[in-house]
């Protein structure tokens, strides 16, 4: 479906008479990371399914996709349980992840999503405050965030893994990100989701969620986890999102 004011309008409204809101006051925009602002989907899955299979585990590229978003050990083991009927233990997860990471860190570096630095620099010339949710969380991060997008996110309200204890599709992240903005409610902020997980989360959260299809996933893995509106790239983002966050301000119900 092409993208236009008439639908973007839509469904915004559709959201709010969803959720009971009577209007919109847009303070923040979410954005996952993995996916959305990088193009690093492709090494995770990759690393995945070799490091499974490596112990005898059978996950395929395309379903590490699905996964995205989801703790480590929480992946292993809904792979284990499928296969063999148990989780694994502790000290085998650990490993397993551990050589996953080891396979990641020999991908190239992933690079930025054609789209993405365009689509921040929309956000922020609204006047709305770009932020980044993400089950990432070092330093190594944050240096890679501001040589790609300098002085464009808002480092103190970024959540990571370490300040949550629940990893998406539990709403926590997302709401972490609402707090931590100074207690927003969901109505100030939109979401910006490539993963169905994510979606899960940030439909969880009572967010509007804006699903970005970057991946080999059919339209379908994200609108039916609850995404409101479907960009097929970063790109047709960025051409959408001013008009995105003025309709959602204008918006009255």
């Amino acid at each position: 479906m092409m993208i236009n004011r008439e639908n973007i309008h839509k469904a915004l409204a559709d959201f709010c008479k969803e959720k009971g809101y009577e209007r919109f006051n847009l303070k923040t925009v979410m954005f996952d990371m993995d996916g959305v602002l990088f193009d690093s989907m492709p090494n995770h899955a990759s690393s995945w399914h070799k490091a499974m299979t490596d112990f005898g585990l059978d996950l395929s590229e395309a379903e590490a996709f699905m996964h995205e978003g989801r703790t480590g050990s929480g992946t292993i083991n809904i792979v284990s349980q499928r296969q063999f009927g148990k989780s694994v233990d502790k000290a085998t997860c650990q490993k397993i992840y551990k050589r996953k990471s080891e396979y990641f860190s020999q991908c190239p570096t992933a690079q930025r999503m054609p789209g993405a630095y365009e689509s921040v620099c929309n956000v922020k010339a609204t006047g709305v405050t770009p932020i980044i949710i993400t089950g990432s969380g070092t330093q190594s991060l944050l240096d890679r965030i501001e040589t790609n997008f300098p002085n464009l996110f808002h480092h103190e309200w970024m959540v990571c893994a370490k300040d949550v204890k629940l990893g998406k599709p539990n709403p926590e992240p997302y709401l972490m990100g609402l707090k931590k903005a100074g207690n927003l409610s969901p109505s100030n902020s939109i979401i910006i989701e490539n993963a169905p997980l994510g979606v899960q989360a940030g439909h969880a959260a009572n967010c509007f969620v804006v699903a970005v299809n970057t991946g080999p996933l059919p339209d379908e893995a994200l609108l039916n986890e609850g995404a409101n509106i479907l960009f097929h790239s970063m790109t047709e983002l960025s051409e959408n999102i001013t008009t995105l966050i003025n309709e959602a301000n204008n918006l009255n119900i």
